[in-house]
């Protein structure tokens, strides 16, 4: 039963071992648990709300108004019955309605389209920030992992030879040093292994903290699929920034205007208003009105407005030029680093090449026993120096696309 129980366990534990996970599966995680994204999603919702409020405001508004007032004269003394009528109770419902013009519908609507399509900017610079972060850690995870499994493989074949040597040296044809020098490489190796299994496991564990997901798998990462994605340099996202902000000012400047131009205001109520001085009821009626408002002096400062928003847009095409040479020298500074990254590869592939074939000569001069153990070595230490640079030369590759992609894609 006992055996029974801990085979079952093996099955598990190999079971969450060989799970594999892609990157898809982490950026999906965090998009779905980041509280920043939702943050945005509902400060877009709420714009359209808002625009919806200032929509209703400028509609038909009509108000109910009860009132009485009862003013006594005693003795003589007491309130003017001229100006209080000494009783009074109106019932009535009020009608008030601003009328606009076109363009300043449009303006005040435009306004809030702008809020919306800033909101809607941020929350896309937050995603790319938040799929970069994700995709730079599972980058950094995955290549420990192609390090540690690497590591593995020589793991294994040293303990392997390390049984041979043991057999050649029990029968003199190499000194006992020479096992002990080998054993000691095996030991040094399998520390490695170690070392660098517990910086897979701590590589994921972050990997997970990023996505908001408690989880402590020993999983494997399937081969991220990175490419770098095309796009045109005006429609970066980045630079959509610098646009919106010029049309905020620019409608900015038509709202200015549109407070200078006549407000025209229709009135009305209708209902029941009297003093109950004569026939009080009879006092059911209605009334209609018309207001006007004519700006006409302000102390000049329409004109100060318009001057801090011309400053404003100075200052906004400023920033967005900077940032445009910024940008292209960042796209070439990074286009360059991957060509570097290329050629780098093609200079361990070569040097692999050689280390490969020496590793293989080595092995068979070491079952005649002709191999000389410390120059063994010494090309094992080159060859797994090799895999580890091509290994690092690899992720740098892949942080680099990941790079590039976070400034040139809109995704």
């Amino acid at each position: 039963m006992k055996r029974y129980f801990f085979f079952i366990l093996v099955l598990i534990s190999l079971r969450s071992f060989s799970q594999e996970k892609d990157l898809g599966y982490f950026i999906q995680k965090a998009r779905t648990n980041s509280p920043l994204l939702a943050d945005y999603q509902n400060q877009i919702k709420i714009s359209t709300l808002d625009s919806l409020l200032n929509r209703a405001a400028y509609k038909t508004q009509v108000a109910g108004n009860l009132n009485a007032n009862y003013a006594p004269v005693i003795n003589g003394y007491g309130y003017d019955t001229a100006l209080s009528n000494g009783q009074m109770v109106s019932a009535l419902v009020g009608v008030n309605k601003r009328i606009m013009s076109k363009n300043q519908l449009n303006s005040q609507a435009d306004s809030f389209k702008l809020i919306k399509d800033a909101l809607i900017v941020n929350k896309k610079i937050a995603l790319k920030d938040l799929d970069k972060s994700i995709i730079a850690q599972y980058i950094a995870a995955f290549g420990t992992e192609t390090q540690m499994e690497y590591n593995n493989k020589i793991t294994s074949l040293l303990k392997e030879e390390e049984v041979i040597l043991k057999k050649l040296a029990r029968n003199s044809i190499y000194k006992q040093t020479d096992y002990l020098i080998f054993n000691a490489t095996v030991k040094q190796q399998q520390l490695a292994a170690l070392q660098l299994k517990q910086q897979y496991q701590n590589d994921l564990a972050l990997l997970n903290y990023l996505t908001g997901e408690k989880d402590t798998t020993f999983v494997k990462l399937k081969t991220p699929d990175l490419t770098i994605k095309l796009n045109q340099q005006e429609n970066s996202i980045f630079f959509k920034q610098f646009e919106i902000d010029s049309l905020k000012i620019k409608n900015s400047d038509k709202l200015i205007d549109n407070t200078y131009k006549p407000a025209l205001s229709l009135l009305g109520d209708a209902g029941y208003n009297s003093s109950f001085i004569y026939q009080g009821y009879k006092n059911f009626g209605f009334s209609v009105g018309l207001g006007l408002s004519i700006p006409i002096y302000d102390g000049n400062q329409r004109s100060l407005q318009h001057q801090k928003n011309s400053m404003a847009l100075a200052t906004i095409d400023s920033y967005n030029k900077n940032f445009k040479r910024q940008y292209d020298q960042q796209l070439l500074l990074l286009n360059q680093k991957f060509n570097q990254s290329a050629a780098t590869n093609k200079m361990l592939q070569s040097q692999l090449s050689v280390a490969e074939t020496l590793i293989e000569a080595n092995k068979k001069l070491l079952v005649t026993g002709d191999a000389q153990i410390t120059e063994y070595i010494i090309a094992l230490s080159n060859i797994i120096s090799i895999q580890d640079a091509m290994a690092q030369n690899t992720v740098n590759k892949l942080q680099i696309i990941n790079e590039i992609n976070y400034w040139k894609s809109n995704e």
